[in-house]
């Protein structure tokens, strides 16, 4: 019997794969891949060149990287094209279906920070952090703040803006920000969520701001370890 909505898409045989109709079992087919949710999660604010998704990815190789983005290129997750002159360079940027991969990266953010060995000072891209400082916002401690925040990272500014409630994030520069932090994603991350000293980064604008800005991302309770 001929069963219908069957992707005719064929895969090549491969004993890593699950053989399971679970559609969240194919998903890890997809993206479970070691590296691969990395990749995805540096795509996540606009398409990069190799070279940026390679320095933002610690340890990867180069011919793994290229192996992961022509895999995830042959499952539709990305696509390669060529920046229009003059520019012309080749970018890789997920495709509509790709983006929609975001909630994944929040909800398991969201579960994975209350494991007992997570360890936020461990190193951050600034993609990383940005997508964290969404993901991480109290709406409840947060309240009625609204604030236009650039970021400088890595040469690159990014921006953090929260206006009626909602969080936008992103990279390029913002006009009149209300506040300019500076510094290491790792630095500003040690900052916002363990407590370090803010002369560790470079603050510009309303020192009150910043101050406010730091108590809205409270971490959650660590999960217990199971007794053995």
């Amino acid at each position: 019997m001929e069963l219908d909505k069957i992707s005719t898409i064929g895969w090549d045989e491969d004993k890593r794969r699950y053989d399971d109709a679970c559609a969240a079992a194919h998903g890890m087919d997809l993206i479970g891949e070691r590296w691969s949710m990395p990749l995805i999660r540096e795509l996540l604010l606009g398409p990069r060149r190799f070279g940026d998704l390679k320095a933002s990815l610690n340890g990867i190789s180069a011919n793994v990287l290229t192996q992961r983005l022509a895999g995830l290129e042959a499952a539709g997750v990305l696509v390669r094209r060529k920046l229009p002159p003059p520019a012309s360079v080749q970018v890789y940027e997920l495709t509509p279906w790709g983006y929609e991969s975001a909630p994944i990266f929040q909800a398991l953010g969201r579960w994975a920070v209350r494991s007992p060995r997570h360890d936020v000072t461990r190193p951050f891209s600034p993609t990383s952090l940005m997508l964290a400082l969404r993901t991480m916002m109290s709406a409840d401690a947060a309240g009625d703040f609204a604030a236009r925040i650039q970021l400088q990272m890595a040469g690159e500014p990014y921006f953090w803006i929260r206006e009626d409630g909602e969080v936008r994030i992103g990279r390029g520069a913002i006009d009149h920000p209300d506040l300019t932090i500076a510094g290491t994603p790792s630095d500003v991350a040690a900052v916002v969520y363990a407590g370090a000293p803010a002369d560790m980064i470079t603050v510009a604008g309303d020192r009150g701001l910043m101050q406010r800005f730091i108590t809205l991302f409270p971490m959650p309770a660590k999960a217990a370890l199971a007794e053995s």
